[in-house]
């Protein structure tokens, strides 16, 4: 049986003018409160036009559906991500042990700060998890951990390595997922990673890190 083609989730066309930018703008914080209020089972096009104070119309020349609705809500929340990891892991000027703590404090606290949004995001995944534009977003922070794991570990093998980078990122997004499931105060949130921080800087020690 051939497979259900995905729906279209790119957005229709991009913003060119400063109102069109604020309309957009307009569009994705009243869609980001109605996914905090009703969820993704309530979410639809109709409510967030009305949140937003236009018409469904207007949303429409740049949201062709819900699912480009919320997948862009998703890539913007995976860019963030992405971009802090990137920054993170990057950072030449300090070591890489180093930089493995800054990331898992930075990854624990955001995952704490949205964990609302990011549930109700994780609910809607159905509608775009094996789109083309998922699976690019996932390959640049990807990419950004496979070069990082060069470089602490340069005489492992690349099995090793692979390994290593499947390791901590499911291990980093998984029990970010579960911690931030309940409210976190500050210390518990600084403890947790640095509990979570010191593990994986053991591990990549056992496996010849220097």
């Amino acid at each position: 049986m051939a497979e259900r083609p995905s729906p279209s989730i790119s957005s229709r066309k991009q913003p060119k003018q400063a109102r069109a930018v604020e309309l957009i703008s307009a569009i994705l914080e009243a869609a980001v409160q109605v996914l905090a209020s009703e969820g993704a089972q309530r979410f639809t096009t109709t409510r967030v036009a009305e949140r937003a104070g236009v018409s469904v119309g207007s949303l429409y020349q740049y949201f062709p559906n819900k699912a480009a609705l919320l997948f862009r809500l998703q890539s913007d929340e995976w860019q963030q991500t992405t971009d802090l990891l990137c920054a993170i892991l990057q950072d030449v000027e300090k070591p890489p042990l180093e930089r493995i703590r800054i990331l898992v404090h930075a990854f624990i606290r955001s995952e704490c700060e949205e964990a609302g949004l990011r549930v109700a995001l994780n609910d809607a995944a159905p509608l775009y998890r094996d789109a083309p534009e998922t699976q690019e977003a996932r390959a640049m922070a990807d990419r950004t951990v496979e070069a990082f794991m060069r470089e602490a570990l340069p005489e492992a093998s690349d099995a090793a390595r692979d390994l290593a980078a499947d390791l901590i990122t499911t291990a980093l997004s998984s029990v970010g997922k579960d911690f931030s499931s309940s409210p976190r105060t500050d210390t518990e949130i600084e403890a947790y990673a640095d509990a979570m921080a010191d593990m994986f800087c053991a591990y990549l020690i056992s496996l010849g890190h220097r």
